[in-house]
């Protein structure tokens, strides 16, 4: 019995000293459920928050035509966006960048290339360049040139439309002249007068000739420039 005791209590001693000796400890057969912590699910915002606001990055353009009669077609980067007419300017918002102005006034374009920057204005003036090419802001006639030819005087009326649409356009033509008659020698002086008129396309000019034929003789003087009156169009 004591020898069974012994060898029981070396064989304890034994298996702690050798490794890889397997003991089982009395309540290491608890269940893992039995063992852990309690699960903690974590709290989740699902706000949705406003997406931010997106800045204005336009600019200000103003087209303009001053005293010029008439509506104007304007197109930006060739986008018709309306029309500006006589002391009437035109507001526009473009985003930034170079941009190119166009103003038709029937077949006749003028352009403009700006630079658009946010929170600064730009002003496009086309009297200028409509100035340039038809020189008067309202219709108008004026003596293109004269030519003088013994018994005949050959004037030429320019008539020149500047507003958009098509105009028939009227003068009246005087000349002042003297010459010798053939009959008894005197010097006798006169006016010629004639009418021109025509019909001009908008934002044109054109020109129309008036012949005059002087009474026979010679030694014929043309005493002035011969003049226009009575301008009238419609």
């Amino acid at each position: 019995m004591k020898s069974s005791v012994l060898f029981s209590c070396i064989l304890v001693t034994g298996c702690l000293l050798v490794t890889g000796c397997a003991m089982e400890i009395p309540g290491s057969n608890l269940t893992p459920e039995a063992s852990q912590s309690p699960v903690v699910t974590p709290f989740v915002n699902t706000t949705t928050l406003p997406a931010p606001p997106v800045m204005d990055t336009r600019g200000k353009l103003t087209v303009s035509v001053g005293g010029w009669l008439g509506e104007f077609p304007v197109s930006v980067d060739t986008i018709y966006v309306g029309d500006v007419s006589t002391d009437m300017p035109l507001e526009l918002m473009l985003e930034e960048g170079n941009h190119t102005v166009e103003l038709c006034c029937n077949m006749r374009c003028e352009q403009e290339t700006v630079d658009i920057r946010f929170g600064k204005q730009r002003i496009v003036d086309f009297s200028e360049q409509l100035k340039r090419d038809l020189e008067f802001a309202t219709p108008t006639a004026q003596l293109a040139g004269y030519r003088p030819d013994n018994d005949q005087m050959m004037i030429d009326v320019e008539f020149i439309n500047p507003t958009p649409d098509p105009l028939t356009m009227s003068a009246d033509v005087s000349a002042s002249y003297s010459y010798i008659q053939t009959t008894n020698y005197y010097r006798m002086s006169g006016v010629a007068r004639g009418h021109a008129t025509a019909t001009v396309d908008g934002c044109e000019r054109t020109t129309e000739t008036v012949r005059f034929y002087l009474p026979d003789g010679y030694g014929y003087v043309y005493a002035k420039v011969p003049t226009l009156t009575n301008i009238t169009f419609v």
